[in-house]
Order: structure tokens, then sequence, then C-alpha cells
């Protein structure tokens, strides 16, 4: 099934709960260190930051259903979720390529004990600048902080 990338400028409810479930199946699926407690308490904050990211990307499956989606401020991949079933098909490698090709994506920042994202991070050219041993809300989850070269 083929699936559509494009910009969302307008963000309805409905579509942010959409979001928060990829979200959350994503999440599950890959931060095996956090807690359920953790992930709810996250999840407060994910239509927030939906609302507010300057530009949210959604791809859609063939009925229209968002099976992941990114969001890019300033050049920085601020998020990139897919829906579990549609990992290993390509869909973050196309993705990412969008956000660097339209957006101008340059950095970003993953947890540590993440280490498929790291490598695929990794894999696309991104390089670790910096770690940190707390995220940015001071719990205990070492962030990498990444960029990949601007090709001149």
């Amino acid at each position: 099934m083929s699936v559509h990338i494009r910009e969302v400028l307008d963000r309805p409810a409905d579509l942010l709960a959409e979001l928060l479930t990829v979200w959350e199946a994503s999440v599950r699926a890959t931060h095996d260190f956090l807690s359920d407690k953790e992930i709810l308490l996250i999840k407060d904050s994910v239509p927030q930051a939906l609302s507010g990211v300057a530009h949210l990307i959604l791809a859609e499956d063939g009925t229209g259903r968002a099976v992941a989606f990114m969001g890019i401020q300033d050049g920085c991949l601020e998020m990139l979720f897919l829906a579990p079933k549609e990992r290993g098909k390509g869909l973050g490698r196309r993705l990412l390529e969008y956000g660097i090709a339209l957006y101008g994506v340059t950095r970003l920042t993953v947890n540590e004990q993440n280490p498929q994202a790291r490598g695929f991070y990794e894999h696309m050219g991104f390089q670790v600048d910096k770690r940190t041993d707390l995220d940015e809300q001071g719990n205990p989850y070492p962030l990498l902080y990444m960029s990949r070269p601007t090709v001149k």
C-alpha cells in the first residue's frame, strides 16, 4: 500500500488524537526504558507539542489513516514516530529525507537508550555532537544531540 507524505497546516483535535495513538504505539515498541506510568505522564504533553511545532509532517496510508509523523522546528527534527507495523519498510528514511530536503533538517536529539533510533540516524549521516546524563525534564534518560553536515 502506498504512503502519502504531506505537511499538516490545520491540526484539529481528531487528527491530534490519531497521532497520539501512533505516538503511544511507537513509544511502547521502541522505548522499553520507560515505565507505563512514565509513558502516560509524557503522553499528556504530546498534543501540545504536536500543536506547537512549526512543521508537522504526516504520512498517511491509502485510506487516509496516519501511520507516521514528524515535527520540525528551525532545522531541528523534534519528533519522528512510526506505527510499529510500518517499521523496517523505509518510511522513516522517506520522512527524514523529506525533512532534510524541504525543511533543512540538520539537527536532532535522541534517547541514548534507544539504540535502534541512534543507529538509524547514524546510518542517515548524523553524528553525535554532545551527550547529557539527563533528559530535558531532568529525568535520568541520557540524550544524544546529533547533527548532519550540510552539503555545499
